[in-house]
């Protein structure tokens, strides 16, 4: 809304602003120097007339007394002879009548004084009226524009109130954003991680036991992951391990009781949990509550064991019958060299697979990392918004804090 400004002398409109505040500040100066100029004129003009009259009245006087002296001469001449006391009577009248007419004029001279001062003090009157008037003109025009600017300074108090609330209402979605970012970030982590140890361990066994059927479990199936049927060289199926792979910061004792069920219903002999956080009470891999827990450097180990222990156990149970023939061509096939180049490959794959895991922990840390980082970046540039916005707001204008007590830990 503008405000508009009406002229008391001429009645014109206007709207003040800058450009018409110095023309009327540069108008009043050129005004009153105006004023103080032509005042100074004619205070040199009366100062000139005054002294011009004082010269014509000296003049004056001076002729007149030369005019009576030349006509006081003359007639003394003339009447040299006359009475003396009428020649001093009549210069006696004329001296009271030059006495007269020098009072009347110094009675014009005080007149013209006193007329002069009379001007003086109108045009001082008239200087002070203009400069009230003056004063008046700017304390109005320094009233309209402080309303103006009053409203101007509401009206960017407003404006910045909404841009501080949309930027509230960018930070909350950023806020709402980055946590669903991070759970899905850690949902799909915690998954892939699971899924990624499931193949491998899968993978391990395949690449270990090339004779034995490892059958895995597929996605949404209740049971374990996979189950590895152990068979001998000539193709007979001699007993069942199953595995369970967990990939979490925490282990839970009802893992136990689940997988014991599982081998149960499955009628496996073994039970293996692959875990990368062991029990507190156990510092290695080891059996707890009939159930084998290790880590995922330990499964193949752990794997040939208990699949030679199964084969170990078949052969006892079919050991009754020709013992003497087996236990010969048992201590051949130990003794023998392809026994020795088995073993050899068994520990190659071992030492493949360790260095192909640690490849895949490099790579999901450095992922780890970067993903750290780009929330690191997302929480300095939330820093610099809240320092921005409470220099100019104060601290306690809004809260500011991304991820509330949670922001701290991550940038640890």
């Amino acid at each position: 809304m503008s405000t508009v400004i009406k002229c008391p002398s001429c009645g014109s409109e206007f709207e003040p602003n800058d450009a018409i505040r110095d023309e009327l500040n540069k108008q009043a100066k050129e005004w009153q120097q105006k004023k103080e100029a032509e005042f100074k004129t004619k205070e040199a003009s009366f100062q000139k007339q005054l002294a011009a009259k004082e010269d014509e009245l000296n003049k004056r006087l001076i002729d007149e007394k030369k005019r009576l002296q030349s006509d006081l001469e003359t007639s003394i001449k003339k009447t040299i002879n006359a009475d003396y006391e009428n020649q001093l009577i009549l210069l006696q009248q004329s001296v009271s009548d030059n006495e007269e007419k020098l009072k009347s004029a110094r009675k014009k001279e005080l007149e013209f004084l006193q007329k002069e001062q009379d001007i003086k003090r109108k045009e001082d009157e008239l200087e002070i009226n203009i400069q009230k008037k003056i004063n008046e003109e700017r304390q109005k025009l320094a009233l309209e524009i402080r309303k103006i600017e009053d409203h101007k300074l509401q009206q960017l108090e407003l404006d910045f109130k909404l841009k501080l609330a949309e930027k509230d209402k960018q930070l909350e979605d950023q806020k709402k954003l980055a946590e669903e970012m991070k759970r899905k970030a850690e949902q799909g982590s915690m998954q892939l991680q699971g899924e990624v140890q499931e193949i491998m361990l899968e993978s391990i066994l395949h690449n270990t036991f090339p004779h034995d059927k490892i059958i895995p479990v597929g996605k949404g199936v209740r049971g374990a992951d996979c189950i590895q049927t152990v068979c001998n060289p000539f193709g007979n199926e001699c007993g069942k391990i199953i595995y369970e792979s967990k990939r979490t910061a925490s282990f839970s004792a009802d893992w136990i009781d689940k997988l014991k069920a599982d081998m149960r219903s499955q009628g496996a002999d073994l039970a293996v949990i692959v875990t990368q956080t062991l029990p507190r009470d156990m510092e290695r891999f080891g059996e707890k509550d009939g159930v084998y827990i290790c880590t995922f450097t330990e499964v193949r180990s752990l794997s040939l064991v208990l699949r030679n222990s199964i084969m170990e156990v078949f052969k006892l149970t079919r050991s009754q019958e020709n013992k003497g023939d087996k236990m010969h061509m048992l201590y051949s096939y130990l003794t023998s060299n392809e026994f020795a180049e088995q073993w050899k490959a068994i520990r190659e794959g071992f030492l493949s697979m360790k260095i192909s895991i640690q490849k895949e922990r490099d790579a999901m840390e450095k992922l780890w990392k970067a993903r750290e980082k780009q929330l690191e970046k997302v929480l300095l540039n939330a820093a610099h918004i809240k320092g921005s916005v409470e220099g100019i707001a104060g601290n306690d204008a809004v809260n500011f804090n991304l991820l509330e007590d949670e922001s701290s830990s991550l940038i640890d």
